[in-house]
């Protein structure tokens, strides 16, 4: 197996642990994807990739329906999509994921985090070239070899695809989502859940104490509301 399986594997319990949070990171992601594409899903290939995502964590329809017309209303503001980086303590590096309506305040909120916790905010640049943008797809493993779907799908762009307890799992740069969704949906291959994620090319292991610190400055980003993801390079 490779560095997604093994990535996957040790952030399986953690990531969309909280419904609320699930919800409301997948509410922007629709006000995002129709301000960009359009309400309606045949013609948006970002929007069905949400609108999948949102099934895949029990998104109520009703819900999802809400958002796309709320999202529709041309007097709503839209969100920012901000990546954030930096050094928690230790030399753990870290990326942050924002998906924000108001950039002054969330650039205060994610520095006051790393100032409380001793960590250091860096510069554009400084920590992002540590991970791999990828892209991934869940789909069902019914019917389907895993061997043979992968040599298929490396002519899209397809570098890893596994098999865990939820089904087959495709692994990707981020640069061939299109591809690869196109090929999906053509081949009528129902996709469960997809999305993206930064994969650190280099873990650190640090002991219970280092790993406390680190930890505390992790909870305080990830409860934030403008955050959508973090990725860091402490060994899990």
């Amino acid at each position: 197996m490779g560095r997604a399986f093994e990535f996957r594997k040790a952030r399986k319990m953690k990531r969309w642990a909280a419904m609320s949070k699930a919800f409301t990171r997948i509410g922007k992601d629709i006000v995002m994807a129709v301000k960009e594409g359009g309400a309606d899903p045949d013609s948006n290939a970002r929007l069905r990739a949400v609108i999948q995502n949102a099934k895949a964590v029990n998104m109520p329809k009703d819900n999802v329906e809400r958002a796309i017309k709320r999202a529709s209303d041309k007097s709503l503001g839209d969100y920012k999509e901000v990546l954030f980086e930096g050094y928690a303590p230790h030399g753990i590096a870290i990326l942050v994921e924002t998906a924000t309506d108001n950039n002054t305040r969330t650039v205060a909120n994610i520095r006051s985090y790393f100032n409380k916790c001793n960590g250091s905010l860096g510069t554009s640049g400084s920590v992002e070239f540590m991970f791999d943008h990828t892209c991934n797809f869940r789909i069902g493993a019914e019917g389907i070899e895993p061997e043979e779907l992968e040599l298929e799908m490396i002519d899209f762009g397809a570098e890893e695809v596994f098999v865990d307890d939820d089904g087959i799992l495709i692994y990707a740069p981020f640069e061939s989502f299109g591809a690869i969704q196109k090929e999906l949906e053509n081949r009528e291959i129902e996709i469960l859940s997809s999305g993206f994620e930064r994969i650190p090319q280099v873990t650190k292991t640090l002991n219970e104490e280092a790993a406390a610190d680190v930890e505390k400055l992790l909870e305080k980003i990830e409860e934030d509301d403008d955050v959508q993801n973090v990725y860091h390079t402490m060994q899990e």
